[in-house]
């Protein structure tokens, strides 16, 4: 079917050139709106209608006799009608949709996937610097970054899944050194300890177990470094060290266990090391786009859209934490990656203008508009009806390993993903794990394992081979619910693409849970495994080409496709 609307569109191109010449880049095909009024729109003629000086009807009906002689319409559509102030609505043929069928179980596991464009994609996602572990909120945006890489991936691009997290500065310090007064003895709640809203100290109970491990000399070992502790109490740089690799492999375990993987870690103090920091603000400086006042360093932000003027580096000599982002963003630039998304909370919100700005003042060739950001919300947790705020493990907040030690993996993925990244979203435990049509992981999966069970049944009573049905007749595929379920998953192909091009992860969720509900009605209203060998048959291909773009969605969203509930 993918390739008969190739054709129809074709057909409509060339239809529009008759009526106006440069009008056949007008051609696109639309789903109506109300089911019943067929199966593509086309909206063309009212677009044409102002230039020609006619009635956009009057162009419609121009434009559908010119479509009804060309042999695509002719083979593949049953109706071109005329709707409205000049909707041409097309109705195709029941053999048309059955096409789609075949289409499916040829392409298998490549059904929806693009050829390679050559565009290389770089992701920056979760990006948590060591310091605890991984909450919620990062889980959604691993969840996000993830999908997104998967989606781009679909459309033929090289992706790059990238880490990036500080592994100096104050937090890192304060990691230290709640470290040490661990190993020492004390705990939150002591004299000794540091107390008020201001006071610098990480008080979970991860800190223990790092204080107890670095006393006991262990070696960790995460994916981008190695450290053994000194077992010193007083050493505080070896403890740093430590406690840094500690929560880095901390984060490995809960991304393995998440099913997210990275193809590099990016340090923030190798931006220092190397002297891009430096490089950097000199090229500003260079370009004339900064100036000194108050004794700091401005960069001329407003004159790039921008609020306000940005300081860049302090009165005491240190850099604000925007500057080390633009010098990070030109690394990106330089190394090939010309489409650059970020993931990011929606408190970073407010960098966005000066990143942008100073990437422009820099003058290294790099387009306004870079880096693209999807930002996204915090989420809620409720469990038993009350919202959950604290973990024991971090002190202060419900972590990822949390969500999914009380749920599953596919489930924390799958809800984390099913609305769009910067609205609120409340995670309800107790739903992840009900195993009822409300809980849509659920509902997506078994459809799977539905019509899985229904083949492996007909595999067992008839000794089936699921290879034979994709050239089966389809010729019986032509009831409204079997008509429904072969459109939707014609629609495929066209929802990625438009997912992927938005960062839309979320679109995939809605689809895959329409594409089940339309499954359940149509096993509902037809019996698969019947008599009739051809109708058999034909209804086992259509269900098999359901459960192949059911598995192909879940594993965009990293979710699993089981073949058993």
């Amino acid at each position: 079917m993918l390739s008969i609307k190739k054709d129809l569109l074709a057909a409509l191109a060339a239809g529009l050139e008759e009526l106006s010449p440069g009008a056949g880049d007008k051609a696109a095909f639309e789903s109506p709106k109300v089911a019943a009024h067929g199966d593509f729109a086309c909206t063309a003629a009212m677009q044409l209608a102002k230039s020609f000086k006619q009635n956009p009807r009057q162009v419609a009906e121009s434009l559908r006799a010119l479509l009804l002689l060309a042999p695509a319409f002719e083979r593949w559509v049953d109706a071109v009608e005329i709707a409205g102030p000049g909707f041409i609505n097309i109705r195709l043929k029941t053999s048309a949709k059955q096409q789609i069928v075949r289409e499916v179980l040829a392409a298998g596991e490549a059904f929806g996937r693009q050829p390679a464009t050559g565009e290389k994609v770089l992701v920056e996602f979760v990006s948590a610097n060591p310091t605890g572990p991984l909450h919620v909120g990062h889980g959604r945006q691993a969840a996000l970054g993830d999908a997104i890489c998967n989606l781009r991936a679909t459309q033929g691009d090289q992706v790059w899944r990238e880490f990036y997290y500080n592994d100096a500065g104050v937090q890192i310090q304060t990691l230290a050194s709640s470290t040490q007064l661990r190993a020492r003895g004390f705990r939150p709640g002591d004299a000794e300890w540091p107390s008020g809203d201001k006071a610098p100290a990480y008080n979970g109970d991860y800190i223990a177990d790092i204080a107890e491990d670095f006393k006991a000399k262990k070696t960790v070992k995460s994916d981008d470094r190695e450290f053994t502790a000194s077992g010193d109490i007083d050493d505080l740089e070896s403890i740093r060290e430590f406690a840094v690799a500690y929560l880095r492999r901390e984060q490995d375990l809960d991304l393995q266990a998440f099913r997210v993987r990275f193809d590099q870690y990016y340090l923030e103090s190798s931006l220092y090391t190397s002297g891009r920091v430096e490089a950097t603000v000199q090229k500003l400086v260079a370009a004339g786009k900064t100036y000194e006042q108050d004794g700091a360093l401005w960069l001329k932000s407003t004159d790039y859209g921008d609020d306000k003027d940005r300081v860049m580096k302090k009165g005491d000599g240190s850099y604000t934490y925007f500057v080390p982002d633009v010098a990070y963003h030109i690394a990106k630039w330089e190394r090939g990656f010309h489409k650059v998304v970020n993931i990011q909370g929606t408190d970073h919100h407010g960098t966005i203008a000066r990143v942008r700005a100073g990437l422009q003042a820099a003058g290294v060739g790099i387009p306004a508009g870079y880096p693209d950001y999807v930002l996204h919300t915090m989420v809620r947790v409720v469990k038993g009806g009350e919202e959950v705020k604290i973990s024991k493990r971090a002190g202060s907040y419900v972590t990822l390993r949390d969500l999914i030690e009380w749920t599953s993996t596919d489930a924390v993925r799958f809800f984390l993903l099913s609305r769009k990244p910067d609205t609120e979203y409340t995670f309800d435990v107790d739903l992840a794990v009900a195993q009822n049509n409300d809980n849509p992981v659920y509902y997506v999966q078994y459809a799977h394992a539905r019509i899985c069970s229904v083949l492996a049944a007909w595999t067992e009573k008839d000794a089936g081979d699921a290879a034979t049905l994709k050239d089966v007749d389809l010729s019986a595929l032509e009831s409204p619910q079997a008509q429904a379920l072969m459109l939707l998953l014609a629609k495929y192909p066209d929802m990625l693409t438009a997912a992927a091009r938005d960062f839309a992860p979320h679109d995939v969720t809605f689809y895959l849970r329409e594409l089940a509900a339309c499954y359940h009605s149509y096993y509902d209203a037809e019996r698969i495994l019947v008599d009739d060998v051809a109708v058999k048959l034909a209804r086992l291909a259509l269900v098999a080409a359901t459960a192949q773009v059911l598995h192909n969605g879940l594993a965009v969203l990293g979710v699993s496709a089981p073949r058993k509930m």
